[in-house]
């Protein structure tokens, strides 16, 4: 058994909380005196411990017996969204969920497997979009991470699939999510949103990024998106909601609607 531990700002427990959801082997502490926190993930073998460490730092040691408050925790039920998708942390037999696409993503180190409610939201939004559509829409998702929004858009219906990421290892598991989902039609690619050298339009956007990210980039944004296309915007704290709103609309984008849980809000509107 090995963990990976790294120290941080109390500020940036919620990049943490986000970038480590549904991990049932991740552990967050605050450090007395309420300014720092410690990030833990506890691995089997010592190499996935040190791809953590690639990524993001800190340090990683061997523990010589399991730590098992870690290890125990309860196991995540498959996630429904509305009467279309399931998602799925572990391969479930065929025909287990009739008349439903289901997409499997396990907790592949420092990615999430859709349950967040930043992502789950955006799940919703796609499927009660998708409804409205004919098959064959054009899709790009924007800081892709394990690639669920991008494989549940291609089983809603949708052709042309783009979806990158900044960061190299999420690109890797997002490709073999998709690999192991047998879903070969997505365009899956490393890029920066600020750099990306892009001339297509898209009927539907789909951006889960930190509000400081969407408030820059969405100028951008309305650059890739089709006249009357779909933009879900989420990763927003609610307190910064109204900033992100005023952005869009200064940008052209016209509010369908919002929801907020718990500290987080995923928001759709209409390109005009």
């Amino acid at each position: 058994m090995w963990v990976w531990s790294k120290l941080s700002a109390v500020k940036w427990l919620d990049a943490w909380e986000e970038r480590f959801y549904g991990n049932p082997n991740s552990v967050i502490n605050e450090i007395k005196g309420g300014k720092s926190i410690r990030v833990e993930v506890y691995c089997e073998e010592e190499k996935e411990a040190l791809e953590i460490q690639e990524l993001f730092g800190g340090s990683v040691r061997e523990l010589k017996s399991r730590n098992w408050v870690a290890m125990s925790a309860p196991k995540v039920e498959p996630l429904m969204i509305r009467d279309r998708l399931v998602i799925s942390q572990v391969e479930v037999g065929e025909g287990s969920y009739p008349g439903k696409h289901v997409i499997v993503v396990p907790p592949e180190m420092a990615f999430g497997t859709g349950d967040h409610p930043t992502t789950a939201t955006c799940l919703r939004l796609l499927v009660d979009h998708s409804a409205k559509m004919d098959d064959g829409w054009s899709f790009l998702d924007l800081g892709t991470g394990s690639g669920v929004l991008a494989m549940a858009g291609k089983r809603l219906g949708a052709g042309e699939v783009q979806a990158f990421d900044y960061d190299p290892k999420a690109v890797e598991v997002a490709a073999l999510n998709m690999k192991r989902n047998g879903i070969s039609e997505i365009k899956i690619f490393e890029e920066d949103v600020f750099r990306w050298k892009n001339k297509k339009r898209f009927q539907v956007v789909a951006a889960n990024l930190f509000s400081t990210v969407l408030i820059e980039a969405l100028p951008l944004i309305a650059k890739w998106i089709e006249n009357k296309g779909l933009l879900i915007l989420s990763g927003i704290l609610a307190e910064q909601w109204n900033e992100v709103r005023a952005t869009a609309e200064a940008c052209g984008f016209d509010l369908i609607g919002h929801k907020k849980i718990g500290k987080w809000v995923t928001a759709s509107f209409h390109a005009s």
